[in-house]
């Protein structure tokens, strides 16, 4: 459409673009009533993703705390000499009290190269074909380009060896004494090698410690490509090396076998591969050999378990408290959203103020959130069923948590802290039970279960109500509701743009009519004028 040619009031004195103005304020009032449902609808989904984000962060603050069982397996553990054997709680729920005596401490394997590898000349970092002739090899070994292949087995971390060999590939064409080092500690050969600049010579040392009873705890495959034994002049297994001297100190050998730890525990010799294991949920770290017995002796923290139950309820009492505010907040009606001319007119104290007012209220006396209160409620308030409850708790009650007798609490839960410390030391297995039992049905599953439930429910209504940032509108109804208010809104201001147009129309059409008839009065008062001159 083509624009509408606007002429001011210049023939009828009249001031046009104000009285158009005035007049597109009286057609202009459904637009912000539109406007202001659409304010409305948007404030109203704000909130309702504030509750989800409270709801979403009450359900994190449960998994982290109470739900985990690792939260009341929590012991002080004290060792008689921590420097001799520490000790620290993994799954038990027992108190323990024993006594160790270490009387040997496991220790890994090696083995290493009886001569060095090369001449004083010999650079590990260069290919090991470009260093053939720096490089001593026994045996008649030929070094040539093209794979090879070198297999070798180590103990693993159980005390067993493995039943097949680990394959490495090199290419002295292209491998450095370096690289090969490389790729053997990067295998899953189970060793570290290193090249010592000093000696010229190479080592081995298993990555596990302890004895493989079935043989050598480092073994190279001799049938294979013999690089490791004739050039790097490494013994064929770790047990051969413990038993051969050294060429430049007979004192020493040119390797150890692995060794077990081995200790009592209450009274009862035994062994592991390695110095940290576990026995009854419990991990041993063995750091010394003891010359007499070392006491450990764990009983449950129970001020650990005792705050992460705290956290629990606070952060509960403070969810459910802001629900219950946002459903009993004030619905002012006589505060609408202001529109863009009435905020032109405020200050900003008074717009804040204002819209304090205007937005307050919008979730009152919500069905969803009224629901999932009244949820909450029961699943902290109902008995928990089951086979594994009769001989522990099956209500918060018996451990000392209750509900406040005002009812203006809105179900506030209240800790006795004597009676909870009695029961988390009594039984925290109980405990944990009591917040985290399985079962098919509500009733027979733990609070913590019961309340992530119906939380998961409630965060998926409120989705489908006022969606989440990442959603388009299309996805949830609040949003459908938005996409038809801003189709009505664009409709209405293409209306209001023809109203406008029509009205200059008409006013222009005035003017000209206006300016007309002076032309005419102008006219006639020339030409009797003129007549009466003459």
């Amino acid at each position: 459409m083509a624009n509408t040619l606007r002429i001011s009031g210049l023939a009828s004195g009249m001031d046009i673009d104000k009285i158009v103005s005035d007049l597109m304020k009286a057609e202009r009032m459904p637009l912000d009533k539109l406007k202001q449902k659409k304010q409305l609808l948007e404030w109203q989904r704000d909130d309702y993703r504030e509750m989800n984000k409270l709801l979403s962060e009450l359900d994190t603050s449960i998994f982290d705390g109470i739900y985990r069982q690792a939260t009341f397996t929590k012991q002080t553990v004290i060792s008689s000499n921590e420097a001799a054997v520490s000790v620290r709680n993994i799954s038990s729920t027992s108190q323990l009290t024993s006594t160790i005596k270490v009387t040997q401490l496991a220790e890994n394997a090696y083995m290493y190269g009886a001569v060095a590898v090369g001449n004083a000349n010999f650079d590990p970092s260069q290919t090991l074909l470009s260093q053939d002739s720096n490089i001593t090899k026994n045996n008649g070994y030929t070094l040539s380009s093209g794979t090879k292949e070198i297999r070798i087995k180590a103990i693993k971390s159980d005390g067993t060896m493995p039943t097949e060999w680990t394959t490495i590939q090199f290419d002295p064409s292209v491998d450095s004494l370096n690289s090969l080092i490389n790729k053997i500690n990067s295998s899953q050969a189970g060793v570290v090698a290193f090249y010592d600049s000093r000696t010229g010579r190479v080592s081995l040392t298993a990555k596990n410690t302890g004895d493989a009873s079935e043989g050598a705890e480092i073994v190279i495959d001799g049938t294979a490509d013999r690089f490791l034994i004739d050039v790097l002049k490494l013994p064929q297994d770790s047990d051969i090396a413990a038993a051969t001297q050294d060429p430049s100190n007979n004192t020493i050998m040119l390797g150890r076998k692995g060794k077990n730890a081995q200790f009592t525990i209450n009274g009862l010799p035994t062994e592991r591969p390695t110095n940290v294991f576990q026995i009854n949920g419990y991990e041993y770290t063995l750091k010394q050999t003891t010359a007499s017995e070392v006491t450990v002796t764990a009983s449950t923290d129970v001020d650990a378990i005792f705050n992460s139950i705290k956290s629990f309820v606070d952060k509960y009492n403070d969810t459910i408290a802001k629900i219950n505010a946002e459903l009993k907040e004030e619905r002012y009606r006589d505060y609408p959203p202001l529109t863009d001319e009435q905020k032109e007119a405020m200050t900003e104290k008074q717009i804040e103020l204002w819209e304090e007012k205007a937005r307050s209220g919008m979730l009152r006396g919500d069905s969803i959130l009224s629901s999932a209160l009244s949820k909450m409620r029961m699943n902290v308030y109902t008995k928990v069923e089951g086979a594994n409850i009769p001989s522990g708790f099956s209500q918060l009650a018996q451990i000392g948590i209750t509900t406040s007798s005002n009812y203006l609490d809105g179900g506030k839960l209240i800790i006795d802290e004597t009676k909870l410390r009695e029961k988390i030391k009594e039984n925290p297995q109980a405990v944990y039970q009591l917040f985290n039992q399985d079962g098919a049905t509500d009733a027979e599953k733990g609070i913590a279960r019961r309340l992530r439930d119906t939380i998961k429910e409630t965060i998926g209504k409120i989705e489908q109500k006022a969606g989440k940032t990442v959603w388009t509108n299309q996805q949830f109804a609040i949003g459908r509701d938005l996409i038809q208010i801003n189709d009505q809104i664009d409709r209405f201001q293409d209306r209001l743009k023809q109203i406008e147009d029509r009205y200059y129309r008409q006013f222009t059409a005035m003017e000209e009519a206006i300016q007309r008839a002076n032309q005419q009065s102008m006219f006639l008062m020339n030409a009797f004028g003129g007549g009466m001159q003459g």
